[in-house]
């Protein structure tokens, strides 16, 4: 009895995470050594996803890369009025992000991290701008996708 309710309990909760987590459309920017194959972001239920003031969200992006190398770093700006203001993230080293580097060309990663909005930050829409550069500082990939901080 107790092995039946533990599996419907997990198949349960996993059914809650896949809900809660949508595909987010978004536009390849030049990812100029790799290409993007999704991107969701956990919790989001609609687009554009609605960013809680004082919540943190995890953006998962799998790509495939179309080079060698021994790093990466990610770089997000919120776009706001054409203007791209950069935009902290707590962890931007993609290699403490899900990602097993080496990155070795030909193969599929995901990169998953948190982005944290800050309580302070001003009720927008924006637009978000990821990258993830690789030892040349060229993008692994970059995305631009829409979200509205409420």
């Amino acid at each position: 009895m107790d092995a039946r309710f533990g599996f419907i309990l997990g198949l349960c909760l996993m059914l809650l995470g896949l809900t809660c987590a949508t595909s987010v459309k978004f536009v390849d920017c030049g990812s100029s050594s790799g290409k993007v194959a999704m991107v969701d972001i956990n919790p989001c239920t609609a687009q554009p996803c609605q960013l809680h003031r004082g919540d943190s969200y995890t953006v998962n992006v799998t790509f495939n890369s179309g080079v060698e190398s021994q790093t990466s770093t990610a770089v997000v700006h919120g776009i706001i009025a054409g203007v791209p203001i950069p935009f902290p993230i707590p962890e931007p080293d993609g290699c403490k992000s899900g990602i097993q580097c080496p990155i070795h060309k030909g193969q599929a990663y995901n990169y998953a991290t948190q982005l944290p909005v800050k309580s302070e930050y001003p009720t927008i829409k924006l637009v978000v701008e990821w990258e993830l550069r690789d030892d040349d500082k060229n993008d692994l990939f970059c995305i631009r996708f829409p979200v509205q901080i409420v």
